[in-house]
């Protein structure tokens, strides 16, 4: 790895170490190949950044970025999001550059739009071989940050009668990648009328949400 890469790596990992309350940080939603509309959900990171800005006093940037999974700059991102309903590929470097973003100290939050879980599970499956995702219990930390979600997930919409699940790769006792399965937690993020959701489910969608950006900030 070039000594650039080291730094970025080293710089992740020494910032996550701290909150990012006091900081006009960034986060990302992350666009991949394969097909998949990496895209869905336009309002949805926008809505959760002003959420949680307004709510748990974080200081986010109002504007979230796009960036290419084997970008460079995905580094300077303490957390990153990817949905769809789709396909997704991640190629060697892609793969690579993924890896080295979350073991250096970055965060994935994957939400399935219903139809990606095959291909997410294939493609993590290339950037940690070592790792199977495991399912967090209701019990964890990340359901009891700001707000208390005592039986795990919400369901923000129902597809094939499944409980929702949130799954973890866990590398070296931290949390790497989160994804919410089952629970179209990003559709619940998106402005109501998108998909006529009621008020109670779009403000559980957004609080799960902040529980995810606390967890992922400070954990």
């Amino acid at each position: 790895m070039k000594q650039s890469g080291r730094f970025l790596i080293g710089l992740i990992a020494v910032s996550l170490a701290m909150p990012f309350w006091g900081q006009n940080t960034h986060i990302a939603l992350l666009k991949y190949h394969g097909g998949g509309d990496w895209y869905a959900n336009p309002t949805s990171l926008t809505n959760l950044i002003t959420f949680c800005n307004q709510t748990i006093k974080t200081n986010i940037h109002p504007q979230y970025a796009t960036i290419e999974v084997g970008s460079a700059e995905l580094f300077n991102y303490p957390f990153v999001h990817i949905t769809g309903h789709g396909n997704i590929v991640f190629n060697n470097q892609e793969t690579e550059n993924l890896r080295n973003y979350l073991i250096g100290g970055g965060f994935l939050h994957v939400d399935d739009n219903y139809g990606l879980d095959p291909f997410i599970r294939r493609e993590m499956k290339k950037v940690f071989p070592e790792l199977e995702p495991v399912e967090l219990p209701v019990s964890h930390p990340v359901y009891h940050q700001v707000y208390d979600f005592s039986n795990g997930l919400p369901k923000v919409h129902e597809h094939d009668n499944n409980r929702p699940q949130g799954f973890a790769w866990i590398y070296d006792g931290r949390v790497v990648c989160f994804y919410t399965y089952e629970c179209d937690l990003g559709d619940g993020w998106e402005n109501p009328e998108v998909h006529n959701d009621s008020p109670a489910i779009h403000l559980k969608a957004l609080q799960m949400g902040a529980n995810l950006i606390q967890f992922a900030f400070t954990q």
